[in-house]
């Protein structure tokens, strides 16, 4: 029987990563290597539908309701999913401390970000801008872990990728305004993403913490932290309309909660690369429901953008390669 033992994560909406250490080397039998592709799909789905709710969402609540309520709902699922299992919360203030850490850059900032900037843009462009999030990781890990090797392919991606971040942005065209604020905070929220990876892979994934636990007292930490400034900056809806209902029960339980539940089955049954390259579907997933539920319209330069951004993501996260063939003096 083969054992496995879940070391390391770095959490993101949209781009989750998992390190899965196994104490043997042996292939899964047939059957089990495709087990994985319906909830690979599903949570495609919910996380590209999470614009949508968010979208829905503004019709009453402000970005800070919307973001509170996200992760209230999500930390109150895997609460449950805890308590079922008999897995116990991280008791240590130390953890607690970095735990703290990474729910800021992981769920408060980026959540709150992505809300407001969908009051600005389509839910269709903040599904792109997720897709940034493998490249801000990239960057940041360039600091938070020094040791580790960028490749001639990463840095190429980076390039590539950025350079689909001003095409979407559309660089020629300034006067957009209201767009660009609100393709900027969603941009924010991606580079948070960014910090809380390698943050997380330097400070939690050593200790070899359980997952579950460990990602439910993130969305506590987020809760108290969003609770607080929401209280103090927002005063209650006046109506809950059931769309809005809805959604917020969507984005919160399924978009935050059973996401990281799939994300993490996901990893174990498949692998990491299986898990991250659900980050190229998430853009696909939120353009149809943006166009066809809210009836939302493309420019050009979004979808050649998104591709060229796609594309950067492939060279860093190693699932395309630059061959460069060199020429050898003859002997």
């Amino acid at each position: 029987m083969v054992r496995s033992e879940i070391r390391g994560f770095a959490v993101g909406a949209g781009c989750e990563h998992l390190r899965v250490r196994t104490d043997e080397h042996v292939a899964p039998p047939a059957p089990a290597t495709r087990s994985w592709l319906p909830q690979w799909g599903l949570l495609a789905v919910l996380w590209g539908s999470s614009f949508l709710f968010m979208k829905v969402a503004l019709q009453t609540l402000v970005p800070l309701q919307i973001a509170f309520g996200r992760v209230a709902l999500g930390a109150l699922f895997l609460l449950a999913v805890t308590a079922l299992g008999r897995m116990r919360l991280p008791t240590d203030r130390r953890t607690w401390l970095d735990v703290g850490v990474v729910a800021v850059f992981q769920h408060t900032i980026p959540f709150t970000l992505f809300a407001w900037g969908e009051t600005r843009i389509s839910s269709v462009l903040a599904g792109i801008w997720n897709a940034t999030t493998p490249l801000f990781a990239v960057l940041f890990g360039l600091a938070i872990l020094p040791w580790e090797k960028v490749g001639r392919d990463k840095l190429i991606g980076l390039a590539v990728g950025f350079f689909g971040v001003l095409v979407v942005l559309g660089f020629w065209n300034v006067s957009a305004g209201g767009d660009v604020l609100g393709s900027l905070a969603c941009v924010g929220a991606t580079a948070c993403y960014g910090i809380a990876v390698p943050y997380t892979r330097r400070r939690l994934t050593p200790r070899g913490l359980p997952v579950v636990p460990v990602i439910t007292a993130q969305l506590l930490s987020a809760s108290v932290q969003l609770g607080i400034v929401t209280l103090l900056f927002t005063s209650a809806p006046t109506s809950w309309p059931f769309n809005v209902t809805a959604s917020m029960l969507g984005l919160g339980i399924l978009g935050t909660g059973l996401a990281f539940i799939l994300n993490y089955r996901i990893v174990r049954d498949a692998g990491t690369l299986a898990a991250t390259s659900v980050t190229y579907v998430i853009p696909i997933v939120s353009t149809v429901l943006g166009v066809l539920v809210l009836g939302e319209t493309l420019t050009w330069n979004e979808p050649v953008g998104a591709v060229i951004v796609l594309a950067g993501v492939a060279l860093v996260q190693g699932m395309a390669h630059l061959n460069v063939r060199r020429s050898r003096a003859p002997a």
